[in-house]
This record gives structure tokens, sequence and C-alpha cells, in this order.
């Protein structure tokens, strides 16, 4: 079982942003992600920066912790482009970053661009494409693609990720058309169990991610991949209880959750007045002791 967390962007690199990246590394975080968003719900009226230039300042004073998104999705970014940036991003931290990618939701970045809102139909074909066209444009050079909603015109990526054959993609889901853009492309796949359950309900919380995992077995099964083959990311802070209150509280909770295949829990830095408030000092003991109390379970790999 490893343990990660998320660091928001909501500070200026010379007012302690810089510091906590290095600070998350210290503590001997697997990975540290940040959301990739224009802005975010209640953190909308305060500071907030742009995913790709935080990463690559964050590869530049961290040496071995994964780097990612979690997650980016199509509501403002093109392919093409983003593709660009994630092979420039994987070779400024010498091969560390994962792209965690979703379909997103309907948000502040859906709007931003002046254009109406997508339908969930139109929202999940548009993730099919998404991640089809990614997943080419990171492997191959040049590509071409002529869409529904995406285009591509010998689009060059050289000299290509340093991650063969490309980085690794842990993909967001939790329904059918999801879990198999999961088992198609993904090293990974991410949930954050169901944020429209009461946050006190765990039993509720425990069924729907068993139903979950279930699917996703499925899902890789009809692919042709075993169980095994790839990583399970559990991102906690919306919905399944409080596992922050204690450090012995997170460990319960991440063993639990260890004994349904999950490889990866991952935690957000406490951010003050907000639904990610945490006493830090409770955070840093839980970044100390999980791992080692957790070492029996660890089943992941290198990746993601």
């Amino acid at each position: 079982m490893r343990l990660s967390t998320v660091i928001l962007p909501t500070r200026r690199w010379s007012e302690g942003g810089g510091r906590r990246w290095r600070h998350a590394e210290e503590l001997r975080f697997h990975a540290a992600y940040t959301y990739d968003h224009l802005s975010w719900r209640s953190l909308r009226d305060g500071t907030w920066f742009g995913a790709v230039p935080t990463l690559a300042a964050a590869a530049a004073v961290t040496r071995s912790m994964r780097l990612g998104t979690l997650v980016a999705s199509p509501n403002f970014r093109h392919p093409v482009p983003f593709a660009k940036e994630l092979m420039s991003l994987d070779d400024l931290s010498g091969g560390r970053v994962t792209l965690g990618v979703g379909a997103g939701a309907n948000g502040f970045d859906t709007t931003a661009l002046g254009r109406p809102t997508w339908s969930l139909r139109e929202r999940a074909a548009r993730f099919e494409e998404f991640v089809g066209l990614l997943d080419r444009l990171l492997r191959d050079s040049p590509v071409s693609h002529d869409g529904r909603f995406y285009r591509a015109h010998e689009a060059y990526n050289l000299p290509g990720c340093v991650q063969s054959p490309r980085l690794p993609f842990a993909v967001a889901a939790t329904g059918p058309r999801g879990m198999e853009l999961t088992a198609r492309y993904g090293q990974a796949w991410v949930t954050l169990g169901d944020p429209r359950l009461p946050d006190g309900d765990e039993q509720q919380f425990r069924a729907t991610i068993t139903e979950q995992v279930e699917n996703l077995d499925k899902a890789l099964a009809e692919q042709g991949r075993a169980a095994q083959d790839i990583e399970r990311i559990l991102l906690t802070g919306f919905s399944g209880g409080s596992p922050l209150r204690s450090v012995d509280a997170f460990v319960d909770f991440a063993g639990r959750h260890a004994e349904l295949g999950f490889t990866e829990i991952v935690v957000h830095w406490p951010v003050p007045d907000s639904m990610f408030d945490a006493d830090e000092e409770i955070f840093e003991g839980i970044a100390s002791a999980v791992p080692t109390q957790l070492t029996g379970r660890d089943n992941g790999s290198d990746h993601a």
C-alpha cells in the first residue's frame, strides 16, 4: 500500500508553494498530485495556479517522488498541445509523471471558454476520444486524426516520453463506459467512491467501492487483462468518513481498502477553511506512520 497526497495550487511558489512540494518528498509520499482546473468549487475566489507549470516547478525541486494530475479532463484541454506538455513534464521530471485523467464534470471549467455545458452523453464521448488520441500522441509520431471532437494533422511528439511506451495513465471511472476505457488504456484506476453519499455513511461507501472494484475486474477480463495488471488508487476527502481524524483511524481505513485490492491511497494536504481542512500534525503523523504499518500489504509496482 502506497500513500500519496494532493497539493492544491493555492499558494504562490515564493510564499510556501515550493516548500510544500519539497516537504512532501521529505515525508516520503509515493506521489504528489495536483488538480488540473481553471478554478474549483468553493476555492474559486482564492489563489489558484495552473497544473502544468506547477508540476514543472515541482519536478525541479524534487528528485524521486512521482508527480501528476488528479485529474485532467477535456473541459479546457485539447489532446495535441496537452500531449506536448505531458511529454515535456515527463522529460523535466526524469520519468516521474503520471497522467490522472477523467471525464470532468459540469462546473466553472466547462463555461470559462464561453461555450454551452456538454450533456452527459457528449462528455462521455469526448472523454473516450480524448484518452484514445492522447494515447496515440504519446506513443507515436507523427499522428493524424479526424474525429468527432478532435483533429490532429501530422502532430509530432519527439523524442517521446522518458517512460516507455508512454507515461502511465490513471483513469478516473465509476460507470461501465469509464471502466471499459480504464481497462483499455489505464495503468491505474482512480475512484473517490460516490461523493453523493453522506460523508459519515462508511458502510454504504464500502459497498459502493466494492461494487466498483468488481466492475473494474469484469472490464479488465473483457479486455484480456488480469486484475493485478492495474494499480488501484483511492482519492479520499469526498466521502467515506473522516480517516484523517487520527493516525489509528487512517491505518484502519487504509488496511480495509488494501483488502479490497487498492494499492495507493491519496490524501489532500490540509487546506484551512475548506472541505480539506485537517490537523497538519495528524496529517504528518499519518505520512510518517502509515507506510511502515502497511508495508506487509504492499502489492503495487513502480508506476502510478
